[in-house]
Formats: C-alpha cells, sequence, structure tokens
C-alpha cells in the first residue's frame, strides 16, 4: 500500500514488463528452432539416437505365430520347402497327411486361434521379465494377423481366427506396460506383384507400391509400436524396398516419432550397418564389445521359429544355456529377444512356459545386474568359473556361471579400495574377501545347503567401491 500523498513509482511493473518480454523472446526463439528433421538418407537416418528404452529393457520375448502353426512341420519355411524348393521330405509329409490337391491356403481356415487368450500369453510374459514383446504380424507367407486393408481374404479377420490378433495383445501387454514390437516381412515368396518385381530384375516396385509400404504405414498408424522388427529384405536393395523415405516419416511425422525403435533389415548390405540396433544375423554372437547397440535373437527350439509337432526333446534349449546366453549377451551391451512359437490354436505348450517361467524367476533375483545395466571395462575373464561383467552406476555385477568346487571365486579384474563392499544377490549381508597379489580378489562364496542357494545356475556378486 502507498502512504496518503505518495506518488506510484512504475519501477515494479516496469521489471515485470521486462520480464514477461523476456519470456515472450525465449518462446519466440524456442519455436523458431524447429526440431530436427531427418533425411530419407543414411547418414542422416543413421544419426538418430536410440531411445534409451531399449536399451535398458534387456530382454524380450519374439513370437512365430501364423498359417505356418497348421502344419507345425519342419519349420515356418514350410510353404517355401514345400513348393519354393520342393523338398523330398516336405512333398511326402503333404502326400502321408493331406488328399491331392490340398493347397497352401487351404490351411488358413484350420489356423483358428481358438485358445489364444492375450491377458494369459501377457502374464505369462510379464512373469518371464520380459520388458517388450514382438510378434510377427507377417510373415514371408504374406498371411497378415491383422485386417491389412491390402490383404484381401489372407489375414487373420477374412480367415481362421476372425479376429485382430495384432491388436488384442497389444491392447494385454500395454496393460502391464510391457513395450510392443511388431516384426513385419518386407516380401512375400508368392505373391504375384513380388515376383512380377523379381521378374523385372526389381526395376519395378509394384508390390512395394501395392503391398508393402501400405501395410507398414497402417501397422504403425492403427498399433503404435514401440519397435518394428524388419525382416525378408535380403533379395533387394534398399532403394527397391523405399525403406530410408518409410523410415524418414517414421521418425520425422509418425506418431510414435520419438519413442520408436527399428532394426537393421531394410534392404541388401544394411544389416550390421544401417537402421537403429543391429542384428547382424540370427542368432548373433560378437566375440568382442560392438561399438553399436545389438540384439540376439534366438529360439528356444534350437531347429525353429515356429512351432512344429516334430520337435524333441532334445532340439529344446536347456534354462542354464538361456541364461547364460542372456548374460554373456547384456555382458557384451546386446538385448536378448528369445523366441517361442504358439500352436494353431493359440496355446504356448508347456516346455516353452517352462523355459519362460523358470529364466523370469532367475530375472527376480538377478534383474538388478541385467536391466538398464552397462558393459563394464572388463567383460568377461577366461578362467575356470567363466565370469561375466555388467555395471550399474557405482555397481559392478560379477556373475560367474560355474560354482567353484573349493567354494571361494577368484576375480581377476576388479580393484579393490578401502571402501569395497561385496555381496550376492539373493543373500543378505556381505561376503568375506581377501586379495592375493598372484590370484587377484578372493572371494568366500556362502556356504548353503542347495535349497537355500538364491539359483540353480549363474550367481551374482555385488561389488561396490572397486575400479
Amino acid at each position: 500500500m502507498r502512504a496518503p500523498g505518495e506518488r506510484w513509482r512504475p519501477a515494479g511493473a516496469a521489471l515485470w514488463l521486462l520480464l514477461l518480454l523476456l519470456l515472450g523472446a525465449t518462446e519466440s526463439v524456442r519455436r523458431a528452432q524447429p526440431l530436427r528433421r531427418y533425411t530419407p538418407d543414411w547418414p542422416s537416418l543413421d544419426s538418430r539416437p536410440l531411445p534409451s528404452w531399449f536399451d535398458e529393457a534387456k530382454f524380450g520375448v519374439f513370437i512365430h505365430w501364423g498359417v505356418f502353426s497348421v502344419p507345425a512341420w519342419g519349420s515356418e519355411w514350410f510353404w517355401w520347402n514345400w513348393q519354393g524348393e520342393g523338398r523330398p521330405q516336405y512333398q511326402r509329409f503333404m502326400r502321408d497327411n493331406y488328399p491331392p490337391g490340398f493347397s497352401y491356403a487351404d490351411f488358413g481356415p484350420q489356423f483358428t486361434a481358438r485358445f489364444f487368450h492375450p491377458e494369459e500369453w501377457a502374464d505369462l510374459f510379464q512373469a518371464a521379465g520380459a520388458k517388450y514383446v514382438v510378434l510377427t504380424t507377417k510373415h514371408h507367407e504374406g498371411f497378415t494377423n491383422w485386417p491389412s486393408p491390402v490383404s484381401w481374404n489372407w489375414n487373420s479377420k477374412d480367415v481362421g481366427p476372425h479376429r485382430d490378433l495384432v491388436g488384442e495383445l497389444g491392447t494385454a501387454l500395454r496393460k502391464r506396460n510391457i513395450r510392443y514390437g511388431l516384426y513385419h516381412s518386407l516380401l512375400e515368396w508368392f505373391h504375384p506383384l513380388y515376383l512380377l518385381d523379381k521378374k523385372n530384375g526389381f526395376k519395378t516396385q509394384y508390390f512395394v507400391g501395392a503391398k508393402t509400404m501400405p501395410e507398414l504405414y497402417d501397422l504403425v498408424n492403427s498399433y503404435k509400436p514401440d519397435l518394428i522388427w524388419s525382416d525378408g529384405e535380403w533379395e533387394c536393395p534398399d532403394t527397391y524396398w523405399n525403406s530410408t523415405n518409410f523410415l524418414s516419416w517414421l521418425y520425422n511425422d509418425s506418431p510414435v516419432k520419438d519413442e520408436v525403435v527399428v532394426n537393421d533389415r531394410w534392404g541388401q548390405n544394411c544389416s550390421c550397418h544401417h537402421g537403429g540396433y543391429y542384428n547382424c544375423e540370427d542368432k548373433f554372437k560378437p566375440q568382442s564389445l560392438p561399438d553399436h547397440k545389438w540384439e540376439m535373437c534366438t529360439s528356444i527350439d534350437k531347429f525353429s521359429w515356429g512351432y512344429r509337432r516334430d520337435m524333441a526333446m532334445s532340439d529344446v534349449t536347456e534354462e542354464s544355456e538361456i541364461i547364460s546366453e542372456l548374460v554373456q549377451t547384456v555382458s557384451l551391451g546386446g538385448n536378448y529377444l528369445l523366441n517361442i512359437g504358439p500352436t494353431k490354436d493359440g496355446l504356448i505348450v508347456p516346455i516353452f512356459q517352462e523355459r519362460l517361467l523358470a529364466l523370469g524367476k532367475w530375472l527376480s533375483i538377478n534383474g538388478e545386474a541385467i536391466y538398464a545395466s552397462k558393459p563394464w571395462r572388463v567383460q568377461w575373464e577366461k578362467n575356470t568359473t567363466s565370469v561375466w561383467y555388467t555395471s550399474k552406476g557405482s555397481a559392478v555385477y560379477a556373475i560367474f556361471l560355474h560354482w567353484p568346487e573349493n567354494g571361494v571365486l577368484n576375480l581377476e579384474s576388479p580393484i579393490t579400495t578401502s571402501t569395497t563392499k561385496i555381496m550376492m544377490l539373493g543373500i543378505q549381508g556381505d561376503l568375506k574377501w581377501s586379495t592375493d597379489p598372484d590370484k587377484g580378489l578372493l572371494i568366500s562364496l556362502p556356504q548353503l545347503p542347495p535349497s537355500a542357494v538364491p539359483a540353480e545356475f549363474a550367481w551374482i556378486i555385488k561389488l561396490t567401491g572397486v575400479k
């Protein structure tokens, strides 16, 4: 309040006015600086930073499901092996089990997904510790697991399940905050337009314009995926597929432009060179730390990605091997994408469930060393216990795959300090340790009955205050 007769001093008002002008100018400058736009060429597209969620996720589940799940024999390449290459064992299988004149399209109505309960699938993947799930929207056979507007009478709404499988699973996963990835094959083995383009030496793009690109845009706009897992690129250059145009739209203007992640299968010679993260090849295992984010995709069934009725027990990857692969992949900076193949009815067979749940149990104890971790300065030690390292903040994790017979774990790489503390994940309290000038760090492991040991395979030592 002013005293009676005191003149109003405009200094306060002037300061407010100046502040408002400054704020307005700052906002104008901010608006004048457009967000970075990516041009449809590899130098620009490859410069896009990978959204951080993918590196933090570390573990995902891959699902190969389609009409190939009906014959469920040999592999998901059934149609090609039968009629593309004409392999004798496939022709014999068809003669022995199906009437003369039975076509691959006749398998379509038998792909019923009758027992597909997306909520149950999502519960299983959550219990497995998966942070993302990748579903085949369309494999090389061309059948789409969603009502594609350009796949008339060869999609899951018109034929077979009469359901939108892509949409239903996505809804269930997102309720649980699991990221959703969509696998999509660029090529289709027997599509007439693809065969025409192939006959023309891929100088024409009838198939790309009428089928591939409309489907990719439809998938992104309809389901807003967190990840696009491209495949089926190998016969043609990326210029045939129009890959760079699609990716520039995806990164600049799509509804998922800020969060979406893609892999590297966008044309001949793209793999391990261009795209988002690198798959390089199926079941890729680098021998040293790559300088680019990568993912190992592998399958619980060692010989097929799709479900097959002729799978033998010896074909199923052991739990210990799955955990070991996950550990080694994450230590080298990769993500681990583990595949299952559901049946034509939409069931995930018990052996696949068992493997996923075993991995989930292990991660529930040891996930601290896996999720959102970073490679350490040393990735592994080649010694009798086979030790792999990860790190997070100031903590270093030593993951040993074999329990030493003398109960003492020998680590050569960590350098202890006056503040060093050592513990085992899943066990209360610190562990006793000492150093040896020749052997390095010696850790006395807890002497426990088998039922009290936190895991059956791959135990983790957490070290703080080490260099």
